[in-house]
């Protein structure tokens, strides 16, 4: 089984507004340096994780794979699938989403030294994305790549892949609109723990290969979804029904 440890205890919020508190206690423990590796540093282990809903039966399945940070090898992974802790609400995903995927984490058997969520870090109206709030939980580097942007403006970034352009809240940076192929939209980037902007769009640059989605990314979609399906199956098997 994983070493992984929390540095700090996960708990489930009761409300709305003891889920908002949780994020402003926490967020303060970010940290936005480069003490996590370089980019494809041969002998780094990077994990992608991510999630997929069942809504009909109230479920979520977590995955997380891990890879070979130079050769993109994958290494190993694991998935869990429990029941949704959270409702869903924009800006508290994290609550919904940190329970299944902590337990995958744990049931891996490398220990990150970089984890890639599918979601944000730092670009978020508190400052704690599902990102950083896992990197302080678990004191481990962290970045989000979102698909689909949140709330942040950004001008329109060049065509080609590597170009990009600020998320903006006000005129702070958050992130970055990232260009990983030419002419196809870009990803959504931000720092979680122990990264910067620049370090977070080069792990993006340096996983994706032929794609949008860096291959942490694509390869724990569709493994949470199979987790997610296998597990709706077994479900209907026992009550004699889909």
């Amino acid at each position: 089984m994983s070493a992984l440890r929390l540095v700090t205890p996960h708990t489930t919020p009761a409300t709305e507004a003891e889920a908002r508190a949780v994020q402003e206690r926490l967020r303060p423990r970010v940290v936005l340096d480069g003490s996590g590796p370089a980019p494809g540093a041969p002998g780094t282990v990077v994990v992608g994780v991510d999630v997929a809903y069942d809504d009909a039966r109230d479920t979520v399945a977590a995955a997380a794979v891990a890879l070979d940070a130079a050769t993109l090898a994958e290494l190993g992974h694991a998935t869990a699938v429990g029941r949704v802790a959270f409702p869903y609400v924009p800006g508290l995903l994290a609550f919904r989403e940190l329970p299944a995927v902590l337990a995958a984490l744990g049931r891996l058997r490398h220990v990150p030294d970089l984890v890639v969520c599918d979601g944000y870090g730092l670009a978020h109206p508190r400052r704690l994305g599902l990102a950083s709030h896992l990197g302080v939980l678990t004191g481990l580097p962290t970045i989000g790549v979102a698909k689909n942007p949140f709330t942040f403006r950004h001008p329109p970034p060049g065509p080609r892949r590597g170009d990009a352009a600020p998320l903006l809240d006000g005129d702070e940076e958050v992130g970055r609109a990232l260009r990983t192929r030419d002419g196809v939209k870009p990803v959504y980037v931000s720092p979680g723990h122990r990264t910067t902007i620049a370090d977070a769009c080069a792990h993006t640059l340096h996983l994706t290969r032929g794609y949008r989605l860096p291959e942490t990314t694509r390869r724990a979609d569709r493994l949470c979804r199979d987790a997610l399906r296998a597990a709706g199956e077994r479900d209907g098997e026992r009550h004699g029904g889909p």
